[in-house]
Formats: structure tokens, C-alpha cells, sequence
């Protein structure tokens, strides 16, 4: 009997979250039952997904900025079916293959001044441990710099520059020489990089957890400070590179020309796992500057045929759609109508972004009985009147959000970069009715709260 696919998925979809409690993650698994996200989804295509019932989606979460092109774009698609039918001979390592070759190519032609030189990896991790590990040798410095809340990965190096300690915790001794700043806080920068033993100070333009964005002299002042100390200026573009931030890197919000970039999730047109480090010649000839260093760091599956494609594909798409364009206005109508809610409902404290990366954040009502609520929640866990909103858009309007980081009110957007008017009204509509909801302690959305204190305060 042949393998099928499609039977076995026929035969057994049904039993995905009893194969998930019982084999990988069971905690996942009942959190996505606690908040009623525990949907058994059958198609994805463009910014929507369909449950075994039919049920349409709105997807605002984008796999993590993985979809940035929607899910199986018919040009990505293609590509992936036309290099199937090629049996190109990937992945042949002792050669030097032509699909990486011209992928890095394109990258190049979309970098700031003086980023030249590519490296393929798998993903924003595997970039960002590159990125570091590079740093240190062409440096010959031990310390690396990063931001209070920042997330570049959960690796063991990445967490080593992890600003959220709840991932940390349990984990340590992380690798040694790493250091945490505030954000905009230039003095403390300057006096970690006046040691002139830091090898690189990495940022995300725009953090990813809480959507946080620099002032605006921040970031064009931090490299500055790291060209007067010899300190390699890292652009972290995993999550807000290629368009998100309505840019096609989102340091070029402040004309940055930072030493490397990295660059991941939707690169791989959401079909293949790739990711990249884009750097300075000078960089790269550090660290393979001989023939005997010429494989001194490598990674299995960097540099494989189908995940080249697939970028190739990303990066044509991106042009012929406008993507990037496209990032830019539909981000500024939402925010922008978004924003106009703070009027309207006192407890929405701040709209933020640019392009399609949206953070809402939440503050406590004035209303004795809705703080009295709002309180209980917060003794259970910090940022849980978040989750609520969250539940009550997946609910009410079938829209998936997320929580924009552990132990904050805020909800992050991350919509696929294909969205329209249609999607802008719906996502404004139905945030603008869960926030109505929210002003009556009575109503549906605080009726969920009662549960998921409960579950917030078990041991388990």
C-alpha cells in the first residue's frame, strides 16, 4: 500500500492534541485548551485559516512573522513544486552551490552600505548565535551588549542575551561576558562600550515582545557610540526585517549602517526554515580568512537547494507585489484607527508601531468595580487582562492574537503583510467591540476572567 498524506491526515487529525499531551508538549496543549484556542485547523491560504468545521480565521499572528506573504502564496508555491521536479542535488556540501549564491546576491542588493558578505543558517537563533560568535572573533573582545527586553532566540547563547528572565530562569550559568542596558538610555551604553572590551551591542529595531520602539535618537546615537569604541553594531531583523516595519529592514526607519544583520522566519516564504547573516567583508575574512578556516563554522542545512528557492521566490514576490509599499499604508490605516480608540475607552493606554507590527498596551479603568476586576487579575499573574482580550477576539470574532511578552498588558498585531481594507475593518470592528465589552463588568469578556484566575493560581 502506498504512503498518503492526505489519509493519514484524514485519519488521524482528530487526535492531534491527544498525540501532543501524550508525546511532546502536554502543558501547550491544555493552555490552548484553557484559553479556547485548541481549534483543529485544515487550510491555511493568505492572512485566513479553516477549522475542520469551516469556520473561517483571521491569522494576526503570522506563525510569528514566518507569513509574512500569507500561507502558500501561488507563487511561492509554484516554485517550491517546480524545484521538486528538478531533483537539483542539494545539499551536495563539498561544492560551492549556485541557488545560495544568487540569493545572496539579492540580499545584498536590498542592505545598507558596506553589508557584503552572507552567511545561511536555519533559523533567527542560528543567525543571531552566528552573528555573536563572529563578533567575538573578528573583534578579539569578550562582552556582548543587549537591551532589557529584548528576545533574539532561546538557544543557550541567545538566551545569553535574553532581556525577559522568565526564560532565563533554570537555565543558568548562561555563556559569560553579556550585559543588559535600558533602552534609550545612552550613558549606561556608553559606559559599557568606553571598557573597549565589547565585542558587539545587538538590538531590534523594534523589540518583538511589547512592540517597544526606540526615541528617535537612539538608535542612530548607539551606533555612533559603537564606531567610537571599536564595538560592531548588530541589527537583530528576524522578526522586523522584510517589510514588517513597513521598511524592507526596519533600521532603515533611522537610516542605520549597522556592521550585520540577521535575517530569518519569512525568508523562507513560509514553506522552509532559512535564515541569514548579512555582514562586512572584513567580518567574514576574520573568521574563514584562510583556506584552512574555510569551514570553521558551518551549519548542515545552511545553504540547501529548496530553502534557497524559497528565498528567491520571497524576495520576487516581495518586488512584484510592493510588499514592502503595501507594509507601510496598511499599517499606517490600522494604526492609526486603532489609535483613535484611546479616546473612546479609557483603558487602551498606548497604540504603537510601524508598518504591520501593532502593540496595544492596557492600563487599569477608573471604575471601582472594573479595577476591582482588573486587580484580581493581576494577583493571579501579571498581564492577564491581555489574555482576556485575546480569548474574547478568538471567541466573539475568530481573530488570533497573541500577548505581546510575559507579564505585560499589551496585545501584539502581526498581521500577514498582504492584508487589505477588508482585513483593516475587521480587525478595528472587532477589537473596538471586545474593548465595548470590557466596560461592563457584567459583560462577556470579564465573565472568562473568573477561569482563568483559577488556572492562573494552580500549582500546575
Amino acid at each position: 500500500m502506498a504512503f498518503s498524506l492526505a489519509q493519514l491526515i484524514a485519519q488521524r487529525q482528530a487526535e492531534q492534541y491527544d498525540l501532543h499531551m501524550k508525546y511532546i508538549n502536554p502543558y501547550m496543549a491544555r493552555a490552548m485548551q484553557i484559553i479556547g484556542f485548541d481549534k483543529i485547523y485544515v487550510r491555511g491560504e493568505g492572512a485566513y485559516l479553516w477549522d475542520a468545521e469551516g469556520n473561517r480565521y483571521l491569522d494576526l499572528l503570522s506563525g510569528f512573522s514566518v507569513f509574512n506573504l500569507g500561507r502558500n502564496h501561488p507563487v511561492i508555491k509554484q516554485a517550491m513544486m517546480e524545484f521538486l521536479s528538478l531533483d537539483r542535488p542539494s545539499l551536495v556540501k563539498m561544492d560551492c552551490p549556485l541557488l545560495a549564491g544568487l540569493l545572496a546576491e539579492e540580499l545584498v542588493k536590498r542592505m545598507p552600505p558596506g553589508l557584503d558578505a552572507v552567511f545561511f543558517a536555519n533559523s533567527g537563533a542560528d543567525a543571531v548565535d552566528t552573528a555573536i560568535k563572529f563578533a567575538r572573533y573578528a573583534t578579539r573582545r569578550p562582552r556582548i551588549v543587549y537591551l532589557n527586553h529584548a528576545f533574539h532566540g532561546l538557544t543557550l547563547g541567545t538566551l545569553s542575551i535574553n532581556g525577559g528572565e522568565v526564560f532565563k530562569k533554570g537555565f543558568e550559568p548562561l555563556i559569560p561576558g553579556t550585559v543588559m542596558v535600558e533602552m534609550n538610555d545612552l550613558d549606561a551604553l556608553e559606559r559599557e562600550l568606553r571598557k573597549r572590551d565589547v565585542a558587539a551591542f545587538i538590538v531590534e529595531p523594534i523589540q518583538g515582545k511589547g512592540v517597544y520602539i526606540p526615541n528617535d535618537d537612539y538608535l542612530p546615537e548607539a551606533q555612533r557610540l559603537c564606531r567610537k569604541y571599536g564595538t560592531l553594531f548588530i541589527c537583530d531583523e528576524v522578526q522586523v526585517g522584510l517589510g514588517r516595519a513597513g521598511k524592507f529592514l526596519c533600521c532603515e526607519h533611522w537610516n542605520l549602517e549597522p556592521d550585520m544583520v540577521t535575517l530569518a522566519k519569512s525568508l523562507g516564504g513560509g514553506y522552509v526554515p532559512v535564515s541569514a547573516v548579512i555582514m562586512r567583508r572584513w567580518i567574514h575574512d576574520k573568521v574563514f580568512g584562510s583556506l584552512k578556516r574555510a569551514q570553521v563554522h558551518s551549519t548542515t542545512f545552511g545553504q540547501n537547494d529548496m530553502a534557497m528557492a524559497a528565498g528567491l521566490a520571497t524576495l520576487y514576490v516581495m518586488d512584484q507585489e510592493r510588499i514592502v509599499e503595501r507594509s507601510a499604508t496598511m499599517g499606517a490605516k490600522l494604526l492609526s484607527r486603532l489609535a483613535a480608540l484611546k479616546d473612546r475607552y479609557e483603558m487602551i493606554a498606548d497604540v504603537r508601531g510601524k508598518g504591520l507590527i501593532i502593540g496595544i498596551e492596557f492600563r487599569p479603568p477608573s471604575n471601582l468595580a472594573l479595577r476591582a476586576a482588573w486587580s484580581a487579575l493581576e494577583a493571579a499573574e501579571k498581564g492577564l487582562f491581555a489574555q482576556l482580550v485575546v480569548m474574547a477576539l478568538m471567541k466573539d470574532h475568530r481573530i488570533l492574537t497573541q500577548v505581546g511578552g510575559p507579564g505585560v498588558n499589551i496585545i501584539k498585531l502581526l498581521p500577514p503583510l498582504i492584508i487589505g481594507d477588508e482585513e483593516v475593518d475587521m480587525i478595528v470592528s472587532a477589537f473596538e467591540a471586545v474593548m465595548a465589552e470590557t466596560t461592563d463588568i457584567r459583560g462577556r469578556v470579564w465573565s472568562m476572567s473568573a477561569e482563568l484566575i483559577k488556572h492562573a493560581m494552580s500549582p500546575s
